[in-house]
Parts: structure tokens; sequence; C-alpha cells
């Protein structure tokens, strides 16, 4: 009965199609009354794509729902809105509770049903600009994070060395580590040699690290050692190689004039090799890094995965409720079950859930935001409600233009205090007694 009632229902797109993707064929089906044969299959070359365009183009088709599968929606996306398609890009979750769905064929037809009477939602994809930046960025994640690997077996040798380099000093791959390893691969054995290569600024005396340093050199850890350490050279030059596209990517893209104030955050050891903040900045119109918290690539991870333009989310909790930073609403008989955030693997969310971890020992207002909440709730809880608040930081930002100013840790605490003093004074009213300041303190 429910499929009757919704086979009669007004269609909302009466000229949509449904692509079923796959990795070696499409099925794609049209409305019943556009063509003799509906439903049709085409291969995954670029002129089977072309062909795939045609033929919905002479069914008359001006919107085309396909699946989110792996990477092979990308292709047919990008040649079908060529084309002069609208193509929604449906979230497969959406149909995972549809009966009846046991074939491709049958798949096509409920993705072209669905999307008639629009029951779907598209996904948001950005421009084409953000999408090139978008993946030379992460191209630069996938590095880094490879690169961290690389340093864990350079780590692991030295251990089996019983090169307790780990002991003495907190980054092994900082100035110090990294000359000690060049020179233990370069053929230097002796301890206090080695130790030599000690920075100023290291806590370890040069004793302890040399007596750190008294190992066995085995030849095959030796080798290991040798090999992580070029492959560790390698990708940090192609590192170098994205810094260098991504800085080219965003000259076209700086269209804004904007006054950086102050000499900015320190950079980390992972921030690009040129001046991404002000490249950033005058693509977005503002400078992000001014949030505390955010550094350079923090904020090159939010602009390169959403872009400057947030006009697609009608309000400011559209924009948190897609990061997966608000609260859920399970609600059975006026109880809450549940209000956890949903669980999502977006870049976004991600980044500023670091972003906000770091402001457990920072002097500002949002730190010491960071460190009240700690003290109310757990820290992943924690964590969460500081990146909700800094999703609506950058939202403002981006939408108003607005600069951010940090009142600091002082205002924040003495706010605080004023409200405490408030709420003690409305209950003490409530309960028929006053409120008397005490002077000699005060």
């Amino acid at each position: 009965m429910a499929m009757r009632k919704r086979e009669d229902s007004p269609e909302v797109f009466p000229k949509a199609a449904g692509i079923d993707i796959g990795g070696s064929s499409h099925w794609v089906a049209v409305p019943a009354a556009a063509a003799e044969e509906p439903v049709r299959e085409f291969g995954t070359m670029t002129d089977d794509l072309h062909a795939m365009a045609d033929w919905l183009l002479a069914c008359g088709v001006d919107t085309v729902a396909l699946e989110s599968t792996g990477v092979y929606w990308i292709p047919v996306y990008e040649v079908l809105e060529r084309r002069g398609l609208t193509v929604w890009l449906v979230d497969t979750r959406q149909l995972k509770y549809v009966p009846g769905r046991k074939s491709d064929v049958m798949d096509c037809q409920w993705l072209q049903k669905l999307m008639s009477l629009g029951l779907l939602r598209a996904a948001w994809r950005p421009g084409d600009a953000v999408c090139v930046v978008r993946a030379v960025a992460r191209q630069r994640e996938v590095l880094l994070a490879e690169q961290g690997s690389w340093v864990q077996r350079m780590q692991k040798a030295l251990v089996q060395m019983n090169l307790q380099l780990t002991e003495v000093l907190t980054d092994v791959m900082g100035m110090t580590g990294q000359a000690i390893v060049r020179a233990i691969v370069a053929g230097e054995r002796d301890p206090k040699a080695l130790a030599q290569h000690r920075h100023g600024r290291v806590k370890a005396s040069a004793a302890e690290i040399e007596r750190a340093l008294t190992g066995n050199w085995r030849e095959e850890h030796l080798f290991v050692l040798a090999q992580a350490l070029a492959m560790f050279d390698s990708l940090a030059q192609r590192i170098l190689e994205c810094d260098a596209k991504i800085e080219a990517l965003l000259v076209p893209l700086g269209r804004h004039e904007v006054e950086l104030a102050g000499p900015g955050k320190r950079l980390g050891k992972n921030a690009p090799q040129f001046d991404a903040r002000a490249a950033l900045a005058r693509w977005a119109g503002v400078d992000l890094t001014r949030i505390n918290g955010l550094s350079v690539t923090t904020v090159m991870t939010i602009l390169s995965e959403i872009g400057p333009d947030l006009s697609r989310f009608a309000s400011i909790k559209h924009f948190c409720s897609w990061l997966g930073l608000c609260p859920g609403t399970k609600i059975s008989g006026g109880k809450v079950l549940s209000a956890r955030t949903r669980r999502s693997a977006n870049r976004v969310r991600q980044a500023l859930k670091l972003a906000a971890m770091s402001l457990s020992r920072n002097d500002s207002a949002l730190g010491a935001f960071y460190r009240r909440l700690c003290a109310r709730m757990d820290k992943p809880r924690a964590n969460t409600a500081v990146a909700h608040k800094l999703a609506r930081m950058v939202y403002f930002m981006l939408t108003r233009g607005e600069a951010f100013v940090d009142q600091g840790q002082q205002h924040y605490e003495e706010q605080q205090r004023q409200r405490s003093i408030a709420a003690l004074r409305r209950r003490a009213s409530a309960l028929g007694f006053q409120i008397i300041p005490d002077t000699k303190t005060a």
C-alpha cells in the first residue's frame, strides 16, 4: 500500500535519471516514457561515458543521480557535468534500507524513481578550483603520514641496535636527531663524536647523549636505517613539490587584499615552505590563523576542503551539522536517548578537533574555555564542544569578513566570575535572601 501511494505522488524531477556506479560498467535508468529501453549498461572508458551523456541528452534528461561509490563516480560526475547535466551525488546510506534491490539493474531504477520523487539529497562538492587545491593538499597529507611511518622505522632500527636516542631527545628527527642519524649513516660510530651534534636547546647533556649512543652496530640494522633515511629524504622532496604546486594554485585565487596583523604564529615542522598565511588570507579575504588554535596547516586543510564560499549552507547550524559537530537528537517518549555527535570522517571536523586539543595550554579566552569544559566533562566531549565553537568562528569570519580579536584569558575568567555572581544573586533572591559583597576581600 505504501509503495502504491508513493507511485501516485507527483514527481519533483520528472526528467531525472539514475546511475548505478560500478568498477567495470555503469547501469543507467531513465523514465519509462523517455526511451523504448529505459535501462542500459555502459562501459567505463571515456568514449563510453560520452556515449552515456549523448543518450541521456537524447532522452531529455536534465538531472542525474549517482551513488558515491569509491572513486569510480568521479569521471562520470565530471563528464556529465561538462555536458550540461545537473548531477546529484547521493550518499549510499540513503538507499540502505530500501527493500527489493537485488541487482545493479534494480539499483539504478530505484535511484531514478527516488530521484524523480524528490526523496534524495545531494551531497555538497566544492567548485573545480577548490577541488584542484584539495587534491594536492590531500596528497601532501598522505606524504606527511608516510614520512612519519619511515621515522618510526628509523626509531625501530635504532632501538634494535640499543641506541636509546628517544630517551634523550623529544624529537628524533629534530635538528640534533637528524644530525646524529645522518652521521651514523655516513659511517660515524664514536658516541663522543656523535654527541657533539647536540644543539644548545637540548635538555639532555652531551654525556647523557653519549651514553645513549653506546650500542651494538649491527650491519643489517644500519642498512635498514640508511634505507629509511633515504625514503624520508625522498618524501621530503615530494612534499616540497606539493608546496610549490599549492603556492602556484593559490596565486590566481588570491583576489583579496588583506593586511596581516602581527608576525603570525610559530610555524611547525610540517608547515608549508612558503608564505601560506598570506596566500590563504588573500584567498579567503580574512586571516583565519588569528583564531587561537588554528595553525597555517589547519587553515590550509579547512580552505582546501570547503573553500572560502559558504553560501551553500543556509545557516551556521547547517554548517556545523554538515561537519558532524552538532549534538544528536535521539528522543523517544520525551526522553533523550542519546545526544552524541554522529561519527564522521570529515577532514575539516578532524582538523578542528586537533586544533581544539592544542588549546590545552593556550593563554587565551579559548584556552580558558577549553580548560573549563575539561573540568566539567571528559576530554573527548570537551574537544568536540571546542571544535564546534571554532567552526562557528570560522563560519562568521568567512561569511561576514569579521576579524577575530582574542580578549584574553583574564577577560574570560572575569566574565565567568560575573556570571556566577549573577546566578548566585538570582538564586538568593528566589529564596528570599540578599547577597552583600565583602568589601574587605573585594
